[in-house]
């Protein structure tokens, strides 16, 4: 998938448009034990892979908050946005961790532009984003993320 890249001034008229789909990636158990130690969750169905094995997901699962964080980087596989003095991600709507993702496992991402509103000095957008688990039918992560571009 190439990125699309837009002006300013086109936002308006992308309510609807499907970006399409990101590049996989993999999750690895030492971007697993990086995000544990970022955050101070080292619960052992992450972080220890032997032990992991005998719980409930069959070995060591990434954190929901890992594969959520993984919007940013895929929404820059997605879409640019040129015109724009600043960029900022506002938030999240609605989140749903649907299937865990066990290390090893690829995820990429989907997204829709689901609206485009006018806010002081620029835009808001909200995306659809369905973050999914190659080869699996349940995604990772749905969520309705917010994106603010400033002029």
């Amino acid at each position: 998938m190439s990125k699309l890249i837009v002006d300013f001034d086109s936002l308006p008229t992308m309510t609807g448009q499907n970006l399409g789909f990101t590049d996989y990636r993999q999750i690895s158990q030492e971007q697993v034990n990086l995000f544990a130690d970022a955050t101070d969750d080292h619960q052992w169905i992450h972080t220890d892979p032997q032990r992991a094995t005998e719980g409930p997901f069959g070995g060591p699962i990434a954190h929901g908050f890992l594969t959520l964080s993984l919007i940013i980087p895929f929404w820059g596989e997605l879409l640019d946005v040129e015109g724009v003095t600043t960029k900022v991600n506002y938030g999240l709507d609605r989140v749903r961790f649907t299937s865990p993702v066990r290390v090893g496992s690829k995820v990429r991402m989907q997204a829709t532009i689901a609206e485009v509103a006018e806010v002081k000095g620029g835009a808001q957008i909200k995306v659809n984003a369905t973050i999914e688990i190659e080869g699996q039918e349940r995604p990772a992560v749905v969520a309705d993320f917010l994106a603010r571009f400033y002029k």
